[in-house]
């Protein structure tokens, strides 16, 4: 088997480890945990670096445990925060539980015959204690002076806003989940972003004490792009794996607008692609950058992962449209999902049937008159469907009306509306 800490560090995604020994641990199979907090319905972008992570101990045969936090999630996490989270209701998280399960079963082998991954949820254990019987059990084997030297504590507690004792208490969870899944699944290694180590390390900290035990924790590098900014931030909203939440096209864009100084390293960190064939797209790329080879393999790669081979069918086919292409073959279906967050109106068919094409661009509000709307057919810069219109006295027919239910107005290049046919 291939050593996963050696593989990692081939792909950018090892930055730290409690104890050197992890190299040599993990030539045996192993089994390793990572958690995921329910704070929305699903999973982002961001997240990729832990479930990539997961997936490569996966692949390199040992057995991976996926912890939703329903009860970690009910506190929030400090770390790397400048705020305390918006508490959720335990409906809410339950939910949210849900869409994170659906989600990792899209990268994880949950059915592997050899090393299946197993998802658990850590309120199934945290809500069998009562609040006096964590102190006593848990608690009493934590020492303030430790917990307050956690960078994440420290950064909060020097903030404007502090930090509330709920919060305070979340490493004691967390540590806890390690110590359980340490004696139900004889979990010694937990893995996590950087922002992570001192709650790892105040798991591996209570086994020690409590189990005389050696655990590793492990963590990987918070990805960031050339501008310093997170990865997985798209003009300030996270890009989500649910594509109701960020849609096909939206998310295959995201990946083909990275910069070319962050691209290789994202290949590298977010697929699976071979260390050769990515160094070759490299080459390929300084002698021909305006090809954006790179970016497109990231797009279809990511894309294909995360949506399957439909979601980067719908997704290519989108940019196709979206840059002026044909309509030939499109079901309204397909369009509403291509036009999901372009600006939309709803007509009856009577309000569009036989009506002057400039009446109706003027009503839906793509243009803001009648008389924009003839300048703009005059100069060749208004389409119906992708098709130009140039005749001022030309009306909207059926045969316009894609499936009776969808008339897509343009005006110029990439301003886009949507007419839905009620």
């Amino acid at each position: 088997m291939q050593n996963v800490v050696e593989v990692l560090k081939e792909r950018g995604l090892f930055e730290d480890c409690t104890h050197p020994e992890l190299v040599k641990f993990v030539d045996s199979p192993r089994a390793v945990y990572a958690g995921f907090d329910p704070t929305k319905a699903s999973l982002q972008v961001g997240n990729f670096v832990t479930i990539m992570a997961l997936a490569h101990y996966q692949r390199c045969g040992h057995k991976v445990v996926a912890l939703v936090g329903g009860a970690t999630g009910m506190i929030g996490d400090p770390s790397g925060k400048a705020s305390e989270r918006k508490l959720l209701t335990a409906e809410q998280l339950d939910q949210n539980a849900l869409g994170v399960k659906e989600n990792l079963g899209r990268f994880l082998d949950f059915e592997s015959r050899t090393a299946p991954a197993k998802l658990v949820n850590n309120n199934d254990w945290m809500q069998r204690f009562t609040y006096i019987d964590f102190l006593r059990d848990v608690g009493k084997h934590f020492r303030m002076g430790t917990m307050l030297g956690k960078e994440s504590v420290r950064n909060r507690l020097e903030s404007e806003t502090g930090m509330s004792y709920c919060e305070f208490s979340y490493q004691l969870i967390q540590a806890y989940d390690f110590l359980h899944l340490s004696e139900t699944e004889d979990c010694r290694i937990q893995i996590g972003g950087s922002d992570q180590w001192g709650n790892i390390t105040a798991g591996v900290d209570l086994i020690r004490k409590l189990k005389g035990e050696e655990a590793f924790g492990m963590t990987f590098p918070l990805v960031c792009d050339s501008s310093g900014q997170k990865f997985g931030k798209s003009e300030g909203n996270a890009v989500y794996l649910d594509a109701a939440l960020t849609s096909y096209y939206d998310f295959y864009q995201f990946f083909i607008r990275t910069e070319d100084a962050d691209v290789m390293r994202f290949l590298r960190i977010f697929t699976f692609m071979p260390l050769a064939d990515i160094e070759a797209i490299g080459r390929e790329m300084e002698q021909a950058p305006g090809k954006r080879l790179a970016q497109k393999t990231l797009a279809e790669e990511m894309t294909r992962t995360v949506h399957g081979a439909q979601g980067l069918a719908v997704a290519q086919r989108a940019s196709e449209v979206l840059f002026g292409g044909g309509l030939e073959g499109l079901k309204a279906a397909d369009l509403l999902k291509i036009f999901a967050h372009v600006a939309s109106t709803e007509k009856t068919a009577a309000e569009l049937l036989d009506v002057l094409v400039i009446d109706v661009v003027a009503a839906t509000g793509l243009c803001k008159s009648k008389g924009e709307a003839r300048r703009l057919m005059s100069d060749g810069g208004l389409y119906v469907n992708n098709v130009r219109v140039s005749d001022l006295a030309a009306k909207v027919t059926g045969a316009m009306l894609i499936d009776g239910r969808v008339l897509v107005l343009r005006s110029g290049k990439k301003s886009f509306h949507l007419v839905k046919v009620v």
